[in-house]
């Protein structure tokens, strides 16, 4: 998800809760008390790795399971190469100092896996 997507997805999320809430012109309060909870990139990192555990306790000849290892053939364009989903991803289990076999053994007990996902949470929404 490149940068300017995150901050459409962030505008509508903000507009929405304020169409939700009722809060129209004159009545304004910062966008700050408005996000208190959680912002969207920490929504969308959360789900993702909701889903991620979800993928890895499917079974190993299962197609989502598949496509989320599956890698293109061929060459792609010149240029910068495309952030992708599966980049995303490694780039954070790099971070994390993870790899793809602690993730599925980890991913096998839901509990663990969900203390893991809780603890990105708390990561994320502290600035680490």
């Amino acid at each position: 998800m490149t940068e300017s997507d995150l901050t459409k997805l962030s505008t509508f999320h903000t507009k929405s809760l304020r169409r939700i809430l009722g809060i129209f012109w004159p009545n304004t309060i910062s966008s700050q008390q408005l996000l208190a909870q959680e912002s969207m990139e920490t929504i969308v990192t959360r789900r993702r790795w909701k889903w991620i555990g979800h993928v890895l306790r499917r079974q190993q000849d299962s197609i989502t399971r598949t496509a989320l290892h599956w890698t293109p053939e061929g060459k792609r364009k010149r240029g910068r190469p495309k952030n992708t989903w599966r980049r995303t991803v490694e780039g954070e289990l790099k971070t994390l100092n993870q790899t793809w076999g602690t993730i599925q053994r980890l991913a096998q007990n839901r509990q663990e896996w969900r203390s893991f996902v809780a603890a990105l949470h708390a990561n994320r929404h502290n600035g680490q």
